[in-house]
């Protein structure tokens, strides 16, 4: 078979990060970038030798690709997903999947009817701790689940947030910690706990000047399996501390901290062989090591190539979006919000309402 040909359609942050997943999988080849500032493209083009565009429409016309990568803002991955599916064109979207749930399931729909493969980016779910625990989990060591949390404690400075104009905005980043930071570890918990059937969430703007959204968030959940929990995020953690997830069974605990799995001890005797974690990975613009983006371009890649469901399609990856949207119309709301979400048309009411600034 001959290599899956992507283009990274985007210029942002993210982007190195993907172009070296890419050309770290043998199957795969980078072969075209597009951005909305030419002299953007013609640097990013020339970095990693293809062809560079600035009209969306014209590059998805182009043979010689297969799949587009999506790292733009938030706001417009389903429009940019949808257009490449309808040119035949494999997609693949930095998370989350989109913003708004109506966006997010017109973009499955199409890919199902266009045939073509449809993955989110959820890399830490390719950390040896992860995969580690999520074993133990599916055969039961850990008992009866019986409490699940995650706890994301970063830093994000005021510069990171006027560093462009999209940040912190509902129209472009779709909210705040939870959406933009969170999400990684919220998609974590559900993925090894379950699915969340109920949530109650409090959201603030506390630390940050001029934002309508979160920067701090907590939320109390149930499972369906009827495990309580907690969500906790805030960029405000100076100078940004461990992100953690706790799962507590009938059997045993587990934690993982920074996608590293610390501690697991079961009634049985069993001890995981844990890591330790000390990387600081919350501070502000943290770098990002392309690993684990690359084990999901590799599966990505396969599942392509062999026609079969990647392991993070559009359904998985489009979950902790729900979970993030639910615990957004709790804390509009003030009522505790049941899963699944019908809509998130409540969005539109929390943007004219000026968003989680506090009062």
């Amino acid at each position: 078979m001959s290599k899956v040909k992507f283009a990274i359609v985007g210029s942002g942050a993210i982007v190195p990060v993907h172009a070296q997943a890419i050309l770290g999988v043998p199957e795969a080849a980078l072969t075209a970038v597009w951005g909305r500032s030419a002299a953007r493209v013609q640097e990013t083009a020339g970095q990693y030798h293809c062809d560079g565009y600035t009209d969306y429409r014209e590059m998805l016309k182009k043979a010689d690709i297969d799949a587009v990568s999506i790292c733009t803002p938030n706001g417009t991955h389903a429009d940019l997903g949808i257009q490449a599916a309808l040119a035949g064109k494999h997609v693949v979207i930095e998370k989350p999947i989109d913003i708004d749930l109506e966006k997010a399931d017109a973009l499955i729909k199409t890919c199902q009817a266009q045939g073509v493969t449809l993955s989110i980016i959820f890399q830490r779910r390719y950390s040896e701790g992860v995969m580690a625990l999520k074993q133990l989990l599916d055969e039961k060591k850990l008992g009866k689940l019986l409490f699940g949390g995650c706890y994301i404690k970063l830093y994000r400075s005021q510069d990171y947030y006027d560093s462009a104009a999209w940040r912190g905005t509902w129209d472009l980043d779709g909210g705040g910690v939870l959406m933009n930071q969170g999400i990684h570890y919220i998609d974590m918990l559900q993925y090894l706990a379950g699915p969340v059937a109920e949530v109650s969430g409090y959201c603030g703007n506390l630390g940050h000047t001029g934002l309508k959204v979160e920067d701090t968030a907590s939320a109390s959940i149930t499972f369906q399996s009827g495990a309580l929990g907690v969500i906790e995020g805030t960029t405000c953690a100076y100078p940004g501390l461990v992100s953690r997830v706790d799962i507590y069974g009938t059997e045993g605990s587990a934690v993982i901290e920074n996608d590293v799995l610390t501690f697991v001890e079961l009634k049985s005797g069993y001890k995981y062989a844990a890591g330790s974690s000390t990387e600081n990975a919350g501070v502000s613009n943290p770098g990002i090591d392309f690993e684990y983006h690359r084990r999901q371009f590799q599966d990505i890649v396969t599942a392509i190539r062999t026609r079969t469901v990647p392991a993070v399609d559009g359904p998985k990856g489009r979950k902790a979006l729900e979970i993030i949207l639910a615990i957004y119309k709790s804390a509009f709301t003030s009522q505790r919000v049941t899963l699944p979400l019908s809509d998130s048309l409540f969005l539109q009411e929390l943007a004219k309402a000026g968003g989680f600034t506090s009062k």
